[in-house]
């Protein structure tokens, strides 16, 4: 099932968003997630390891993880220690370990072993919230879904895409303004360009492709 999103006041226009997405289209047209996985049940993994620590770590450790469990039941059936000492280097290494059997568990338990493709049956799944379940959806299983992690959020409010602090208040704007079959895809545009250019310390405005469309670059030009 698709991601659902309530009416939301829109933060800026489609024509708006339509003009950055396609700016952004001719930027960087490699954009993807850099996450590397091969099922559902990995991405779902790995994006729970994400948290607080760069992709290319989770890429260096995750195979480690799946090779010797590759499966939801054997990551639930695995022991709190050992799947410690496996995501040690990814950080907050008990409380992720915590999370990845507690969420396996229940995809044994209630979903047969297998990711469910739903964002509600998803949610419902401790540690899951809306961002790792729509990377799931729009990645996984190729649903039309828009994720709001750091760059994401970052980015959308920079431009004036969105405004807001909290994620879901700016995927909610992001939803009504972006056509629903660019959602996956302006999560990978606005991901990339947030890792690339428009970094959280040091954003490269001068040779931003979207500066002229964005609200962040516009307020620090001097008015005449």
């Amino acid at each position: 099932m698709a991601a659902k999103r309530k009416s939301v006041k829109p933060a800026t226009t489609p024509k708006k968003a339509r003009r950055v997405l396609d700016v952004l289209e001719r930027t960087h047209p490699d954009a993807r997630i850099y996450l590397n996985f091969e099922s559902p049940l990995q991405l779902l993994v790995v994006t729970i390891l994400a948290a607080q620590c760069t992709d290319e770590k989770v890429n260096e450790i995750a195979p480690v993880l799946f090779k010797r469990y590759p499966t939801a039941a054997a990551l639930a059936a695995a022991g709190q220690s050992t799947i410690e000492d496996i995501i040690r280097p990814t950080g907050f290494f008990r409380q992720k370990a915590r999370s990845i059997r507690g969420c396996c568990r229940t995809i044994v338990q209630q979903h047969g072993g297998e990711v469910p493709a739903d964002l509600d049956k998803l949610t419902k799944i401790g540690g899951v919230g809306r961002k790792t379940a729509n990377i799931v959806l729009g990645n996984a299983f190729g649903q039309q879904a828009i994720a709001v992690d750091t760059h994401v959020h970052r980015v959308a409010n920079r431009i004036g895409l969105a405004a807001g602090r909290y994620p879901d208040k700016v995927e909610g704007q992001l939803c009504a303004v972006i056509p629903r079959e660019r959602w996956t895809r302006s999560t990978q545009l606005l991901g990339t360009h947030g890792r690339r250019i428009c970094t959280a310390r040091k954003p490269d405005c001068h040779n931003c492709p979207v500066n002229r469309l964005c609200d962040f670059r516009q307020d620090m030009i001097p008015s005449s």
